[in-house]
């Protein structure tokens, strides 16, 4: 498994769950998405799947959950994307991130 990728991602959901809490900007998106009293338990999945990756590195059994539940996360919003009619190009970050971990599980199991 290429560490690089595991490490990428993780530091891409530890940015974005401390976006998702703390930012004006996710909470419009989120109120927009209709699922605002969804937005604090998306950072804190968001939060805990990229430190599940890190911690991984130690215990692989974390990184095969975390790798798992990001996907899944990701399928969530990707979906939450398409069904809000957002442009392509708004869509793709949420699809790479989906394939991305779900590549990051599949090389682990």
């Amino acid at each position: 498994m290429n560490q690089v990728i595991v490490f990428s991602s993780a530091v891409i959901f530890v940015f974005y769950g401390l976006r998702c809490l703390t930012t004006n900007h996710m909470m419009t998106e989120f109120k927009r998405y209709h699922l605002a009293r969804f937005r604090k338990t998306v950072g804190v999945l968001e939060l805990l799947g990229g430190v599940g990756l890190l911690v991984g590195f130690y215990y692989p059994i974390l990184s095969i959950v975390a790798s798992a539940g990001l996907t899944m996360l990701m399928l969530l919003g990707t979906l939450v994307r398409i069904k809000t009619k957002d442009p392509f190009w708004e869509i793709i970050p949420a699809f790479s991130l989906m394939l991305l971990n779900g590549y990051i599980f599949s090389q682990l199991t």
